[in-house]
């Protein structure tokens, strides 16, 4: 079995496309361009009309979107036909950090680079550092705050100023098998206690059965569980910045979680999105998968044979954190800024659009309305026969903790999880030492671009 395309809301993971694309961004701020908030429009500050904005939608344009979301050119063709003077090429030049690398070779060249862009949440702090986006503060997009779910909209308020739109969300949840969980005699674990009883449960009942996996090589899940356990071990602020894996108590709580579960076998280090785990997935090796409201589309997608097999239930605890999620920029090379603002603020904030993204590019809202909409709540999903799988997701929207940050170089702090803190679980070694050994590389990198790291 080959291993499939990545679905369109995830992965951080490609290290070497990572690093590359961190580094030359990076290089942009010790070139002179870092800063805090920012200046000029042209170079990404704050600097627009918002009154030009709605007339642009009038006035003849063209602008290229960049991004790796399927079917969304099915959106795209909405815009087109409610305003057809402003013409939109999508294009995709590969998912994540491919593109990544390729926007930022042509923001460093000064030409190619598109209108607009799909930029995960993860990534956007490193662009708007490097003023490579525009500050959309000044077109007034900051009116659009209270539409969008707090978690979203906290991760496109970056290096002072607005620097996107939410598109979309991955607030966490835990997908389980209901006949692993019936044979062992559990129920979905209502706290992380539970969890790790129901764990031996199962493992008991079958012990060639795991209660999940901790990928190696996937720093956004492990980031996502420290988040959901209430940790905030990255804080920025400009160029200052602090990293604390070994003292941060969600990183600690992370541990004392995973390492012993990991020691007694209850839990595999293996990684997600190979031929092997998918194999293992159908195999029912796993009872629990916690991934973001984007999994049901992998699910249906590549293991159609587990329909029915599986359900959703809240994150032990009540409280959730983001698996993924993307927002939509305007890169500091738009020709007509004007034009890209309104057809980013149309596409991620009109509802027609925002239906359009979840029901036709399959993308989970990040808008409150659609979120509470009793249409979308009461929706059944084919793959979840006979349930209600939305209100699940929207409900972990609301519980995502607040104030979550990423490194202004996140990018690099993924590419080198696989050999720091990744090894540990791999291994099942003191995941406490690979915290260590995975801050101590981010803070020499972080001093070694210039940033002052605490």
């Amino acid at each position: 079995m080959r291993e499939p395309a990545m679905p369109a809301r995830r992965l951080r993971r490609r290290p070497a496309a990572a690093a590359v694309s961190a580094a030359v961004a990076l290089a942009l701020v010790l070139a002179g361009c870092g800063g805090g908030s920012g200046g000029g429009g042209a170079s990404g500050g704050a600097t627009g009309d918002p009154a030009a904005v709605q007339a642009a939608l009038d006035q003849p344009a063209e602008i290229t979107f960049w991004t790796w979301v399927p079917h969304i050119d099915k959106t795209v063709a909405r815009f087109q036909a409610k305003y057809p003077k402003v013409k939109v090429n999508v294009v995709n030049v590969g998912q994540s950090q491919d593109q990544y690398t390729k926007l930022t070779n042509a923001l460093k060249a000064g030409d190619g680079a598109p209108d607009v862009a799909q930029i995960e949440y993860s990534a956007l702090p490193q662009f708007a550092l490097t003023k490579s986006l525009v500050d959309l503060a000044g077109y007034g997009v900051g009116d659009l705050k209270d539409q969008f779910a707090p978690s979203a909209w906290s991760q496109v308020n970056v290096a002072g100023g607005i620097y996107g739109v939410p598109q979309d969300t991955g607030p966490m949840v835990m997908y389980y098998r209901k006949d692993i969980f019936a044979k062992a005699g559990v129920t979905p674990p209502k706290t992380w206690e539970e969890f790790t009883v129901a764990a031996k449960r199962i493992r008991e009942a079958d012990p060639s059965v795991y209660m999940t996996f901790a990928d190696p090589s996937d720093a956004g899940s492990a980031t996502g569980l420290m988040w959901q356990l209430g940790g905030k071990p990255f804080t920025v602020n400009g160029t200052d910045v602090a990293v604390n894996l070994r003292g941060d108590s969600g990183a600690k709580a992370y541990a004392d979680l995973l390492g012993p579960l990991i020691k007694d076998k209850l839990v595999d280090g293996n990684a997600s999105f190979t031929s092997e785990w998918f194999q293992s997935i159908v195999a029912g090796k796993y009872a629990v998968w916690m991934a973001g409201a984007w999994a049901p589309a992998v699910l249906d997608q590549y293991l159609p044979t587990g329909k029915g097999q599986w359900s959703v239930a809240p994150m032990p605890g009540g409280v959730s954190a983001e698996n993924g999620g993307s927002a939509v920029a305007v890169t500091a090379q738009a020709r007509n800024k004007a034009a890209s603002v309104a057809f980013t603020r149309w596409l991620n904030a009109d509802p027609e659009a925002v239906k359009s993204l979840n029901s036709e590019a399959g993308l989970f809202p990040a808008t409150k309305a659609l979120l509470a909409d009793p249409a979308f709540r009461d929706a059944e999903l084919p793959y979840f026969p006979g349930e209600k799988p939305n209100a699940v997701f929207a409900d972990m929207s609301k519980a995502v903790r607040p104030d979550w940050q990423y490194l202004p170089y996140q990018p690099y702090a993924d590419s080198i999880f696989k050999d720091t803190l990744g090894q540990a679980l791999k291994n099942g070694t003191d995941l406490n030492a690979g915290l260590a050994a995975w801050q101590e590389r981010l803070k020499t990198y972080g001093k070694e671009q210039g940033f002052t790291v605490k």
